[in-house]
């Protein structure tokens, strides 16, 4: 999504946002809100473009069972880029023309045991992009905390490949770092559950760069989107009556199983398909948080995963350095996200 900016970097006292007028539908309006000045350790950003995540959705429209409702007013968005325009008191780490990324995380203490192994996700002081009053990346103008903006290398910014950095700032970084947890080696099989998605896309290509064997599962509909990404294989999972003969498929295609299997979308029955398609010593790692109500992994229990050796991981975005090293396969050219430009009025339709 974009944004008509001024053409100047004279910093105006009020600019256009999209809130969520009626929380529960995709309802939203733009509006003029105040332009707010920096503080001590905070930086104003001039937004130019900021990604359209499923998780905008699922909480606008209130999917996600285990979040608080969305506030009417609350303007959403947690994938922008764009430049800094001003710095608050204190602030080093950034500088005015430096050009920047908001994440869904968008500040943390940085100094508790959580922030120091790389898990401020999970902060108790972290705050969140758009959600539960922290205003989001759908605006033209937004101050952050400067220690945690993500810098965008300027061969990104002179290539115009702005627009594809966004999407990476949260669906590229989460599963680039899901992709570090699977415990897999190149040349290995990664099964991405849900690959024609926009978290699964983005995994068929950090994937692929890192050096694995790629298998996609989705829709018969998205196949030669996958393979068209590079996919080695694609299995249509609406071709198959039940879960044996789905298994069967994908341990002839990957003479085993996969070593690792990725779920990337929001279904329970994806999760339950996921354990049966490992081969021993699999990894299953839990990407996509599930929609409605949820329940415990069908095959999940001692009895199956201590003879099978299978490891089940959770994984929630990524760090700070996650989302630099994610950005760098952008710069050369090893990811290339496949971005739609629309206009800021146009939110609600995508």
């Amino acid at each position: 999504m974009s944004s008509d900016l001024l053409p100047t970097e004279s910093i105006p006292k009020t600019h256009k946002a999209l809130i969520y007028s009626e929380p529960g539908t995709t309802a939203t309006k733009i509006i003029d809100v105040e332009t707010p000045t920096p503080q001590a350790g905070e930086v104003l950003i001039r937004l130019k473009y900021s990604g359209v995540c499923h998780t905008d959705l699922s909480l606008v429209t209130g999917a996600m069972r285990n979040m608080p409702p969305t506030q009417t007013g609350q303007i959403g968005g947690h994938e922008g880029v764009g430049v800094v325009v001003a710095c608050g008191p204190g602030v080093t780490a950034r500088q005015i023309g430096d050009h920047v990324g908001v994440k869904w995380i968008t500040s943390a203490c940085l100094v508790c045991e959580l922030c120091l192994q790389g898990d401020e996700s999970r902060c108790p002081e972290r705050k969140i992009s758009g959600f539960r009053g922290s205003q989001g990346t759908f605006q033209q103008y937004l101050v952050s905390d400067a220690r945690y903006v993500t810098p965008i290398a300027r061969g990104i910014v002179e290539a115009n490949r702005l627009p594809n950095a966004a999407p990476l700032l949260c669906g590229g970084v989460t599963v680039f770092a899901a992709l570090k947890k699977a415990d897999v080696k190149p040349g290995d099989w990664v099964a991405l559950s849900g690959g024609g998605g926009g978290l699964g896309s983005l995994a068929i290509e950090y994937a692929k760069a890192m050096g694995f064997l790629v298998l996609a599962i989705d829709h018969g509909s998205k196949r030669d989107f996958c393979l068209g990404l590079g996919a080695d294989a694609f299995i249509d999972f609406t071709a198959f009556g039940d879960n044996a003969a789905l298994t069967q498929e994908v341990k002839s295609l990957t003479d085993g199983g996969a070593h690792a299997i990725l779920v990337n979308n929001s279904s329970m029955t994806a999760y339950d398909q996921a354990i049966d398609l490992l081969r021993y010593g699999g990894t299953l790692v839990c990407v996509g948080l599930p929609e409605g109500e949820t329940s415990p992994l069908r095959q999940a229990n001692p009895g199956y995963l201590i003879p099978n050796k299978l490891t089940i991981r959770g994984t929630m975005v990524g760090s700070r350095k996650d989302a630099i090293e994610a950005l760098k396969l952008l710069i050369r050219g090893q990811v290339n996200p496949q971005v739609e430009v629309r206009p800021m009025n146009k939110l609600t339709e995508v």
